[in-house]
């Protein structure tokens, strides 16, 4: 059985979609044809992003650019600027799912159905 650093990003994104599917199995079917596509790309980008984490863990946030003979120094990583682009996009999906997802069921304790009687 494979543990968790050797799963493939494939596995790791079919992970994700089950996790997040289960947060909405009570959701009507209507409803649950629109949050497929969400949940599948939320799952892509949660995944996404920790790839991206680990290349900014070990590349930095900067790296060095040069244009022409006379001009360089060091600007923000393309790792960073995905990154950040990635968080504000996988954050909007977040939101629109928790704003589809079913309330959560409370059960109602043995002395509340006693009061009730």
């Amino acid at each position: 059985m494979a543990t968790k650093a050797e799963l493939t990003k494939e596995q790791k994104i079919k992970k994700e979609i089950s996790r997040l599917k289960r947060v909405f199995r009570d959701l009507d079917k209507n409803k649950l044809q629109t949050v497929e596509s969400l949940i599948r790309n939320a799952a892509f980008m949660a995944v996404s992003l920790e790839e991206l984490q680990e290349i900014i863990n070990v590349e930095g946030y900067t790296e060095e650019y040069q244009n022409g003979a006379n001009q360089s120094g060091r600007k923000q990583s393309e790792a960073v600027k995905t990154h950040i682009a990635m968080t504000k996009n996988h954050a909007a999906i977040m939101k629109q799912l928790a704003d589809l997802a079913p309330p959560v069921k409370k059960k109602e304790s043995k002395l509340q159905a006693l009061r009730d009687e």
